[in-house]
């Protein structure tokens, strides 16, 4: 029998404005590793009781959007890119330094599964594609924190419009990279590697579901998700894929990395509710990183308005855990 080991969500101790853009989105992944090695960077990780700069990241020009605004002071970047989940790095949130063994350039990803033409793209040609934005979105995580981050990227529905479906597709299937030479956390064999998540066609299409490869006016972190990473502001945070290199589109409803791991505290759908709490803790509140502000949670994470109607009609299922 395999022993499953529950993560540890002991919740510690959390320590803005975005940045002017400039430079071409080229710089995304071309000009990337260059100015990673060059530019010392404004973050610091207490690394070994030092702080150490983690490496700067280029610019990443992105037309704002208004209509998202999050609703609240943004995150100080420092607490948003230092303390992050990324078991294929480890189980701490102090994983910012270990993640940078992740490789990001050449990337590629597979569009597979019930689509009019299964291909491989480059992520350079899916850019030259799509046209980037910049949305302040809330981001929830199930362990009772969160955080307001100017994301750029574009809509996940663009990627499904390029994909092309077939009519019998009813969910998109995530799966993120599995690099055993990089990624330390993929030794861990109680673990069911690679990550998976999934949504439906209509949540893939919904306007809030993004794909992101920036945050705070700048390429993405690679402990963030570099270089793409799924977005999706009303459902608690597992549910955002990280460095996503795969999306296939299938009838049958994928199980996900953690409702395998536990599937009586996460199951498919995941969204914020907090009159809902996880089986260990309440979800009534939630912790803003930077502050540490304790905050009422809202349901849907304030998103109603855009994704309540989802789920009309699915009083059977179990919506918000």
């Amino acid at each position: 029998m395999r022993i499953i080991h529950r993560p540890d969500w002991t919740i510690s101790e959390a320590r803005v404005t975005p940045e002017a853009v400039a430079l071409a989105r080229r710089t995304l992944l071309g000009g990337a590793g260059a100015a990673l090695a060059i530019r010392p960077a404004a973050a610091q990780l207490s690394w070994f009781g030092t702080a150490k700069p983690l490496p700067a990241r280029p610019p990443l020009p992105a037309r704002h959007d208004p209509q998202f605004t999050g609703g609240r002071p943004l995150t100080p970047e420092e607490a948003a890119i230092t303390y992050n989940n990324f078991y294929e790095f480890g189980t701490d949130k102090n994983i910012a330094w270990a993640a940078q063994t992740l490789p990001v350039s050449p990337w590629n990803i597979e569009i597979a599964g019930l689509v009019a033409k299964p291909r491989t793209i480059a992520l350079e040609d899916l850019l030259k594609q799509e046209s980037l934005e910049e949305r302040i979105y809330r981001h929830r995580c199930v362990e009772a924190w969160a955080m307001t981050v100017p994301w750029t990227g574009f809509p996940l529905a663009a990627l499904v419009k390029l994909a092309d479906p077939l009519s019998s597709a009813r969910y998109l299937r995530f799966t993120t990279l599995a690099d055993r030479k990089a990624m330390p956390g993929l030794e861990q064999p109680w673990y069911p590697w690679p990550y998976i998540e999934g949504v439906t066609m209509a949540e893939a299409t919904n306007e809030l579901a993004f794909l992101s490869l920036g945050m705070y006016g700048k390429i993405i972190p690679k402990q963030d998700g570099a270089p793409i990473r799924l977005t999706l502001p009303w459902k608690y945070g597992f549910k955002s894929a990280k460095s996503i290199v795969k999306v296939e589109f299938v009838e049958k409803r994928p199980v996900g990395f953690w409702q395998q791991v536990q599937g009586n505290e996460y199951g498919f759908w995941a969204n914020v509710n907090p009159a809902v709490p996880h089986p260990r803790w309440s979800q009534a509140q939630e912790r803003l990183l930077g502050t540490n502000e304790m905050v009422p949670t809202q349901i849907w994470n304030g998103y109603g308005k855009y994704v309540a109607e989802l789920y009309a009609g699915l009083k059977n299922e179990r919506l918000f855990m």
